[in-house]
């Protein structure tokens, strides 16, 4: 298999997806508020998908390992496709919950993603080839907002359209170039492993530990993540188009620093030690920002964080790759994507719960998990191959 066309064509696929994604997110709300949607049903709007992502994301892993890594990622865009038809399309806001939690059901397709970029690379290159796909995600993501702003001044199911219309050439591309990294006989013996096999898996001490840090680094990001607009509203007077200018920022940030700055530190100072750097990085801004009443302390603040979670997050998902055995690829990092979406469930409840008691408590409380995460990695989460 040629190597970098296997791994621009995934790229591709990612990016697309996350493109989608990232138009449709910030104009839900407000489309669910003309469908005479609550502020409480709103909230279960959001979190079903990544309830739904909780559940299935390990099942869609274990079938990438099963039935193939490229068979997996064909459905799971097809899925999505029909989601972002199904917003455009609802008549009502039951049926939006509907196509909500499809596509969180077909986002768990990132373990899938992850898993196909597992087996494309080799355990020195693992780390940059997580970052890269990290840096298409992030890429998706920043221009997917904008697009879908400028859409929605036109109709408000324009942007669904149009994602799910990004979708269906995801799914053209994926079928006419995607490649199956997967030998036909490792796929066999994925067959019989059970799902018992997975949670045998799981008893590396290497991996439980990595793992368990990646929900509470989740965590603790989502208490940035949930309460972040009404933070810039309320301490700064932010209005949408400045809040979506340091979202722009911080995704700039974050797409640098995981696909060009990750490979090349990785080969000399391991995936381990990138982890204790970017949560202590984390800890650093979160604590900053509680504390920022400036606009250049803000910006340097976000700028710290948005630094440590691109050093972070392609490292540990590496780590854990590579703590994994070849067979458990899909299922373990399906794994890890649903301990992040319960993480990403639980997290903003517990955001905007300190935020009501006071305006800087959900990054303090961050801060103290992220302090708590790095001492966790830096005493007790080895690299692959190490003495445990």
């Amino acid at each position: 298999m040629d190597f970098r066309r296997a791994r621009n064509t995934v790229l591709f696929t990612v990016f697309l997806d996350l493109l989608g994604f990232g138009i449709v997110i910030p104009l839900l709300p407000l489309y669910a508020s003309k469908l005479h949607a609550s502020h409480a049903e709103i909230g279960w709007l959001m979190a079903i998908y990544s309830i739904m992502q909780f559940f299935f994301a390990p099942i869609l892993g274990r079938l990438s390992d099963r039935a193939g890594r490229r068979p997996t990622l064909l459905i799971s865009i097809a899925g999505s496709a029909i989601s972002q038809f199904g917003y455009a399309l609802a008549p009502s806001f039951g049926w939006l919950v509907v196509a909500r939690g499809l596509a969180g059901l077909c986002g768990a397709n990132v373990s899938a993603a992850q898993a196909y970029m597992a087996d494309i690379t080799d355990d020195k290159s693992r780390a940059a080839g997580m970052g890269m796909l990290g840096a298409a995600l992030g890429l998706g993501f920043v221009f997917g907002p904008f697009v879908g702003g400028q859409l929605a001044a036109y109709s408000p199911t324009l942007p669904f359209w149009v994602a799910g219309a990004l979708s269906m050439a995801n799914l053209t591309s994926a079928l006419v170039f995607l490649l199956e990294p997967q030998p036909a006989h490792l796929r066999v013996r994925a067959r019989t492993l059970t799902w018992s096999g997975l949670m045998g898996a799981l008893s590396s001490p290497t991996l439980r530990r990595a793992l368990l840090l990646y929900f509470l680094v989740t965590l603790a990001f989502t208490n940035l993540e949930s309460t972040f607009s009404v933070f810039l509203h309320d301490r700064f007077g932010f209005n949408e188009k400045k809040i979506g200018w340091l979202f722009a920022f911080i995704g700039v940030t974050i797409f640098v620093v995981q696909g060009g700055l990750v490979g090349r530190l990785v080969p000399r100072l391991g995936e381990r030690s990138l982890v204790v750097a970017g949560t202590l990085l984390m800890a650093v801004g979160l604590f900053w920002q509680a504390e920022a009443h400036t606009v250049a302390a803000l910006i340097f603040a976000v700028g710290t964080i948005a630094v440590g979670s691109g050093l972070n997050t392609p490292s540990l998902t590496s780590l854990i790759s590579r703590a994994a055995h070849a067979d458990h690829q899909g299922g373990v990092l399906g794994v890890s994507q649903s301990l992040g979406a319960l993480a990403r469930a639980v997290g903003p409840l517990c955001g905007m719960w300190l935020f009501h008691i006071r305006i800087d408590w959900p990054y303090v409380a961050a801060g103290i998990l992220m302090t708590a995460g790095c001492l966790y990695a830096y005493f007790l989460v080895k690299q692959p191959g190490a003495k445990q």
